[in-house]
This record gives C-alpha cells, structure tokens and sequence, in this order.
C-alpha cells in the first residue's frame, strides 16, 4: 500500500491546493487534483530522503493557522508600508539562529519566510545553525528573530523533530 500512496497526507493537501487554485470546486478539478495529489508524490518518492513523520498533528494545523494569519496582516502591512511613505523603510538582513536539524523542518520554516510578504530566506550557512532573514522594515532586529523562533521555528520543532 505504501507504494502505491507514498504520502497519504500529501495527496488530499496537493488535491485541495489544486482546488484553491483553479477557484473551482467542480468534479473534474477535484478528479484532476486527486490524480495529481497521487502523482507527484509517486513520482517524486526518489527526492525524499526519509518518511516524514508527523510528531504532533494539531500543532500542525495550529501552526498553518497562524502562517494564513500572517501572510493575510502581513499583506496588508506592506501595502500601508509602500503606498504610504516607502523612504521611511528600514530593510534590514537579521541573523536567525536555527534551533531546526532535520532538512524538512528548516526548509519548511525558510520557505515559511519567504512566503510571508515582508520578509525572505535569503542564506542558509553551510551548518545549517544560521538563517539570514531579510526584513522589508526592520525595526527591531532581536525581535523579528523572536516572532520568528517562538511562531514558526518552535512549532516546527514540536512537529518534525
């Protein structure tokens, strides 16, 4: 069985993102996303290096709450940020330092950047113990790598490792 659904979790997650995509919920999509939620992961099986296992399955969905969350207030903050006065921004580079081990979880949390608006992975060290983060407008450094840590990166942890 494990064979032929690789990713029992992954499917219906890629099938629902190919739903949210097309904005339409009609039975060819939703077949359409099945077989590409089976897909991928089938063909993809080679890339993975372990099976990925989910250590806490409502800090998951806890954490992708707030990451939706994020991503809704942070767009809105850089609109107000740009349409309103883009000479007062104070884009700044901020050393992370990873807690993270595990490949998934540390691409999972620089991806997690990257797709906030506002902020993006920029570097990973050779070690893997440090992320370099760009802010759009950094006021405080210490405190963009605390938000960071305490809502993205311990979750991670709890989840992944």
């Amino acid at each position: 069985m494990a064979r032929l659904l690789p990713h029992p979790l992954l499917t219906p997650l890629l099938a629902l993102v190919w739903l949210l995509l097309n904005n339409s919920f009609s039975t060819g999509h939703l077949l359409l996303g099945l077989l590409l939620g089976w897909l991928i992961p089938l063909f993809t099986l080679r890339f993975w290096p372990d099976a990925v296992k989910i250590g806490r399955p409502l800090t998951l969905m806890r954490f992708v709450g707030i990451f939706l969350l994020d991503v809704v207030v942070a767009n809105f903050g850089v609109a107000r940020l740009i349409l309103g006065s883009p000479d007062r921004l104070r884009p700044a580079f901020v050393e992370v330092p990873l807690d993270l081990r595990t490949d998934l979880a540390i691409s999972l949390l620089a991806n997690t950047i990257s797709l906030t608006p506002g902020t993006v992975s920029a570097w990973l060290s050779p070690d893997r113990r440090t992320l370099i983060v760009h802010g759009l407008d950094v006021d405080d450094p210490a405190e963009l790598v605390a938000t960071i840590k305490q809502r993205y990166e311990t979750p991670l942890r709890e989840v992944f490792e």
